[in-house]
């Protein structure tokens, strides 16, 4: 017989009360209330404070930012050869102070991991623009809460490459100016005006009041891409990595089409789908 006491028994009301205890630990752990019922946890918005520190940095980023007129440039931080490889007209670089540096040294300003070739400027983030400094254009492209940096700059780059007008953003919910992005841009940062609004789906209205289509990308009861009619002017909307667009802006956009894939991986990355679309709007404004 074993000398081992039996399991002490514990009250009903004492089990009650632990278990009440753990479904409220595992209900906080997956963002549930008291009441049990589920809460998604609030999309992370974008810190929009740190503009202070600015660093730019890459070859193609550096020159850019240099010969953009509306950019304030500070201090060029350069090595004897990354001032060589820009390339620029010493003229361009009488308002700003240049300062040798060590590559060790760049690598401490932006970090080890950022990719710099020689050149890094401290500047100035430029103004965005209000909807009403528009240029004329017949192709802008809208991002419904697209907060990647590395995604926004490989947009941007796409745009400039397909000669889009102007990159609209959300005043919440969307990255500013930073290395990353625009490294990530290559130089695109400073060749592509950036409007900056506070609601979107009436930017949408508005801009359908000045006669542009607004077409939706999206893979819910939309029309493959290349079978949209021509247009005389396109507003390009791309929404969220996974997400997608918001149900209101679905709602507000002209048209809502897809990209169809026709090999089996069938979704792209929101910077992919953005060349993409950017392209074959293109080919629907020469249809027009």
């Amino acid at each position: 017989m074993s000398s081992k006491n039996p399991p002490k028994q514990m009250s009903d009301e004492h089990n009650a009360f632990h278990a009440e205890r753990r479904r409220a630990r595992r209900d906080a752990a997956k963002g549930k209330g008291k009441s049990g019922g589920k809460t998604w946890p609030k999309r992370k918005q974008v810190d929009r404070q740190d503009t202070d520190t600015l660093y730019l940095y890459g070859l193609h980023t550096v020159r850019q930012a240099i010969l953009n007129p509306a950019r304030q440039k500070n201090r060029l931080y350069t090595t004897l050869n990354g001032l060589q490889r820009l390339e620029l007209d010493a003229n361009l670089l009488d308002s700003i102070e240049v300062e040798e540096k060590l590559p060790r040294e760049l690598d401490a300003l932006v970090g080890s991991e950022a990719v710099h070739q020689g050149v890094v400027l401290h500047a100035e983030p430029v103004a965005t623009k209000p909807l009403e400094e528009l240029a004329e254009t017949n192709l802008v492209l809208l991002l419904d809460q697209v907060t990647d940096p590395h995604n926004v700059g490989a947009i941007m780059r796409s745009a400039v490459a397909m000669n889009a007008g102007a990159i609209i953003t959300t005043s919440r919910y969307s990255p500013v100016e930073s290395g990353v992005l625009a490294k990530s841009a290559s130089g695109a940062l400073d060749l592509i005006d950036h409007i900056e609004v506070r609601n979107l789906a009436e930017t949408l209205e508005d801009l359908m009041k000045d006669d542009f289509t607004t077409i939706g990308l999206d893979s819910e009861e939309a029309i493959p891409f290349e079978n949209v009619e021509g247009q005389k002017r396109i507003a390009l909307v791309l929404g969220a990595e996974g997400k997608g667009l918001r149900e209101k802006t679905r709602k507000t956009c002209s048209i809502l089409a897809r990209l169809d894939m026709p090999g089996e991986i069938k979704s792209l990355n929101v910077s992919n789908a953005a060349a993409l679309s950017l392209y074959l709007s293109r080919q629907i404004l020469q249809k027009a």
